[in-house]
C-alpha cells in the first residue's frame, strides 16, 4: 500500500543514516519501527528475570548501603544542637 506521511526531522534523519549503512532500506525500517511500536512484532524470547532470595538481619526498606549516611547525618545533628546550645548564651 502506497500512502504519505510526514515525520519529524530527527526521525527521518536517524532513518536515513540506519539506511544508508545498508541494514535496511527506508520503507523496512519504517514498516519495522512501526509494527514494533504497535505490539505487532514477536517479541524476543528471554527469560524471565528471577529474585534469589536471602536471609538477613536487616528489616525490609533498610538500605545496608546507607548506613553510614544515617551516622553522618546522626553526627551532623548531634554537632548542631551542641553548638547552637552554645552559642545561645553568648547572644
Amino acid at each position: 500500500m502506497r500512502t504519505t506521511l510526514t515525520l519529524d526531522a530527527d526521525i527521518a534523519e536517524r532513518l536515513r543514516i540506519q539506511a544508508a549503512s545498508g541494514r535496511s532500506s527506508f520503507k523496512q525500517l519504517v514498516n519495522e519501527a512501526l509494527r514494533k511500536g504497535m505490539g505487532l512484532s514477536p517479541s524476543p524470547s528471554v527469560p524471565p528475570y528471577r529474585v534469589k532470595p536471602h536471609s538477613s538481619d536487616f528489616l525490609p526498606g533498610i538500605d545496608p548501603a546507607k548506613l553510614n549516611q544515617l551516622a553522618d547525618e546522626l553526627e551532623a545533628s548531634e554537632f548542631l544542637r551542641k553548638t547552637s546550645a552554645g552559642n545561645q548564651g553568648t547572644a
